[in-house]
């Protein structure tokens, strides 16, 4: 899933002469659903985008403060041409989720991010329609997110988090009592064996 997070001081939506939604000051949020996108991307992307510090605090101190802290208002677009790749000059969107779909996905992703926050507070455009989207970007500020991308089988997910911890466990424990012990019988030096070594060495450099 990818989006593009405008910090503005207004925006809105209108659908031929009909304006649908517009918000004050806050975020517009433009964002495209992909063919292998799940729950967990759209958890991941609320997250991200309701918590990302964009605006000022009361000192004016920046990039303090995030939507909700200063309950401004969030405006979100669906825009599969995010999902765009080309080929040559062409743009090819067969990485986006087909309509039928993500429709329902988006209703879902927008359903997710008014429980988080507020729902009086969470305005979209017009799924599927030509839209013209006006947005007065402030700063400008503009970020681009992209949630991480998995593997979709479950089990090979299960597998990387158990080596991740196993590499975490390693890493508070330090060296291990063997390694160690390699790493000390590497500075000892056995008199006997280091002085024929050293003769033979000696030896061969002798003209």
């Amino acid at each position: 899933m990818k989006a593009i997070i405008q910090r503005v001081t207004r925006a809105s939506v209108t659908v031929g002469e009909e304006q649908i939604s517009s918000i004050g000051r806050g975020i517009c949020v433009l964002l495209g659903i992909s063919l292998e996108d799940t729950q967990k991307d759209t958890e991941y992307m609320v997250r991200k985008i309701l918590n990302l510090r964009l605006f000022e605090d009361d000192n004016g101190k920046h990039w303090c403060k995030s939507v909700m802290d200063k309950q401004f208002e969030v405006l979100c677009v669906s825009q599969f041409t995010l999902q765009c790749i080309l080929k040559g000059n062409k743009p090819d969107y067969h990485a986006a989720m087909p309509a039928e779909q993500s429709e329902p996905f988006y209703n879902d992703f927008l359903e997710h991010m008014r429980r988080v926050y507020k729902p009086e507070m969470v305005k979209d455009g017009k799924f599927g329609a030509y839209m013209q989207v006006h947005i007065q970007n402030d700063g400008p500020v503009t970020i681009e997110l992209e949630s991480p991308a998995g593997p979709s089988d479950p089990k090979q997910q299960a597998k990387l988090e158990k080596q991740q911890q196993r590499k975490e466990k390693t890493r508070a424990k330090g060296p291990s009592e063997s390694g160690k012990e390699k790493a000390a019988s590497r500075t000892k030096v056995d008199p006997s064996a280091s002085s024929g070594a050293e003769g033979d060495v000696s030896s061969e450099r002798e003209p």
